[in-house]
């Protein structure tokens, strides 16, 4: 690498022609569909009464009552070769009334389903916090059984009811936290208010829950790529720094693992614009596993991996060889726990890891380093190195893992 405060020459300044050539893939796809709130309000409500009415049939019938949920596990989870994404599977578990042991998922499951119907009737929406105190409260009958117990039992309930009836999140009127933040030459159309991402100041713009094509447009992309880091204290100096307007990128963070919605924007602009995504996340199994969900998916949302894994997502670093590469001091080794050894080792046998050499010599080499790093490590070199070196000649020599 080379030493800080470079001259800036086209390989360490701003992305190279010949590095554009190999970033950026054709553009001209089609823009993703916005199909009308009102149908797919109608779609969904169709579904939680046909939900409904097998209960009700089933009761009438003297049957018991019971609802079909499919299992969001690692049993019920494969892993698509061809397309690069992990797929849910076809095992599916019931969740019956007369069963002591399901009797109280199964009324949580209704509860909800009730809220869901509420909320599309009125045109409202909901945050996921918000859907768990709609339901909570004292069983009639009872002095201190409650509905839910905390909010992630209330979570794990919406989720199953997602995927049972197939439908989004965005689709039910729930929207989560937002967390992520994105800065760079785009323009979006949020809600019909039009967003100049050049014009955002060190704040950014704060990447929405749903991020749906009724809810985002994209207006004017004239990026390259998307340089996405891991967290707000990374993007900040890239944003400082002017990074997205020397290399014609846009900046992205997800605040450590990012959520649904900074991973359907990601996915959005890859696929209806071409950007490809490069991840900049800590030398640790932890950034290991962020970039993993980025690219295939994850277990728990395997449902959902079409409309938010990304399986061309590049890993640009930190790496586990940048700490003789770049001439970093002792100080910013983090000596591996055994937690971190067990999920490296884990991380290593994920089948799209597993026949890869660069990743194995990857996780192999972090472990026999004994020690982790954060991106942050590089301040140790100069505060600027991050955005004026290591990047910039990470890019001009295509040195990333895919």
């Amino acid at each position: 690498m080379a030493k800080k405060k470079t001259t800036k020459t086209p390989a360490a300044k701003r992305t190279s022609k010949k590095t554009k050539k190999k970033i950026v893939k054709r553009r001209g796809t089609k823009p993703a569909v916005a199909v009308s709130r009102e149908v797919r309000d109608k779609t969904t409500v169709a579904r939680l009464h046909g939900v409904a009415q097998g209960v009700v049939t089933a009761g009438l019938g003297g049957e018991e009552p019971r609802l079909s949920v499919p299992m969001r596990t690692a049993s019920n989870t494969r892993w698509d070769e061809a397309d690069g994404i992990l797929r849910m599977g076809d095992a599916a578990a019931d969740r019956r009334l007369f069963d002591l042991k399901q009797a109280r998922t199964f009324m949580q499951t209704l509860l909800h389903a009730q809220g869901i119907s509420d909320l599309i009737g009125r045109g409202k929406t909901s945050s996921l916090r918000g859907m768990f105190y709609q339901g909570l409260h004292t069983i009639a009958g009872t002095k201190a059984e409650k509905t839910f117990n905390d909010q992630r039992e209330s979570d794990g309930v919406l989720e199953d009811l997602e995927v049972s009836l197939g439908s989004l999140r965005e689709e039910l009127h729930i929207f989560a936290k937002k967390r992520g933040t994105m800065v760079g030459n785009i323009t979006v159309i949020d809600s019909g208010d039009t967003i100049d991402c050049r014009r955002m100041g060190s704040g950014g713009y704060a990447i929405p829950s749903i991020c749906e094509p009724d809810v985002i447009q994209f207006d004017k992309v004239e990026a390259d790529f998307i340089l996405h880091v891991e967290k707000d204290t990374v993007w900040q100096r890239f944003n400082e720094d002017k990074f997205w307007k020397t290399h014609n990128c846009i900046l992205t963070e997800g605040s450590g693992q990012p959520t649904r919605g900074v991973r359907r924007m990601l996915h959005r602009l890859h696929k209806e614009h071409g950007l490809p995504i490069i991840c900049l996340l800590d030398c640790d199994p932890w950034g290991h596993y962020i970039y993993s969900v980025i690219k295939q998916g994850s277990i728990s949302l395997a449902f959902e991996s079409e409309r938010l894994a990304i399986p061309d997502a590049k890993f640009l670093g930190i790496r586990s060889k940048d700490y003789e590469a770049c001439g970093l001091s002792d100080d910013v080794k983090i000596s591996l726990n055994d937690r971190d050894i067990t999920r490296a080792k884990q991380i290593m046998e994920y089948p799209w890891f597993q026949g890869h050499r660069g990743w194995q010599r990857e996780i192999k080499k972090m472990l026999a380093n004994g020690f982790k790093m954060e991106v942050e490590s590089l301040i140790t070199k100069d505060i600027s190195y991050v955005t004026e070196t290591y990047v910039p000649e990470r890019l001009a020599a295509e040195d990333w893992l895919e």
